[in-house]
């Protein structure tokens, strides 16, 4: 029987998801790679089965309880009982406090908080017969306060709170829950935020490259060592915690 630890990495179609999703695979982990729409995945499970690994699509919305359990259900029959949980999905609907609409607030709690939630929840059995868990949530540089975010920014913060209650309560079954809190990362999703407020991206990329201290954009591998690190035997002492990967310090 295999002793191959499973992965799901949520969100994973692009981005920093396919970048979590290839490092773990990397590492050798067997992965699914989960997004709305299983076709999506394919370029990236292609690429690691390419590459020697073993990796799964997964269709689902994670904010639908039937669809996530079902999604664990087939990981479980192709893959084998995941034991590693990567929270990454989610979404953007910014506007100003006075312009947002109730809508857009519940989309972004259902995908980011709802989703965390509900995939944490459905894997967490698996990870206590195992007597051996990881469950790492993608947080934001924005759970601090950002302009324009007041219903990512809630989220964001709130899956800093669900994180450190997941390790206060699986810690004594060999599961460990920590968060990564991205700044700056150069991708499709942060193209489209230039686009929304008229910034040519390279422009965009420029000044948010320079309000870090390393005078650097993020690039989505950065967040994915960083997941790898969490992931690890070696950081079995670590958990409950939120590492900024943002170019420097924040609050």
């Amino acid at each position: 029987m295999s002793t191959q630890k499973v992965a799901i990495v949520t969100g994973a179609a692009r981005g920093i998801g396919a970048a979590i999703a290839r490092r773990l695979a990397d590492d050798g982990l067997a992965v699914a790679v989960l997004d709305l729409e299983a076709q999506a995945c394919s370029p990236v499970v292609d690429e690691i089965i390419a590459a020697g690994g073993r990796a799964i699509a997964v269709g689902a919305d994670v904010s639908d309880e039937d669809a996530v359990a079902t999604a664990v259900d087939q990981v479980t029959a192709e893959l084998g009982a995941p034991t590693v949980v990567v929270n990454n999905a989610g979404v953007l609907r910014d506007n100003l406090l006075f312009k947002m609409s109730v809508s857009d607030w519940d989309t972004v709690m259902a995908v980011h908080l709802r989703g965390a939630f509900l995939m944490t929840r459905a894997c967490q059995r698996n990870m206590l017969d195992a007597g051996w868990g990881r469950v790492v949530n993608l947080s934001s540089t924005s759970a601090l306060g950002n302009r324009g975010q007041v219903n990512y920014s809630a989220a964001k913060a709130g899956l800093q709170g669900f994180t450190k209650t997941v390790a206060l309560e699986l810690g004594r079954f060999g599961v460990t829950a920590n968060a990564i809190a991205p700044g700056f990362i150069e991708t499709d999703m942060t193209r489209e935020t230039a686009e929304r407020i008229g910034v040519p991206f390279d422009d965009f990329i420029s000044a948010c490259a320079d309000d870090t201290a390393v005078k650097l954009a993020g690039q989505p591998d950065d967040i994915a060592n960083a997941v790898s690190f969490f992931v690890d035997e070696r950081a079995r002492y670590v958990s409950g915690q939120v590492l900024y990967v943002a170019g420097g310090p924040k609050a």
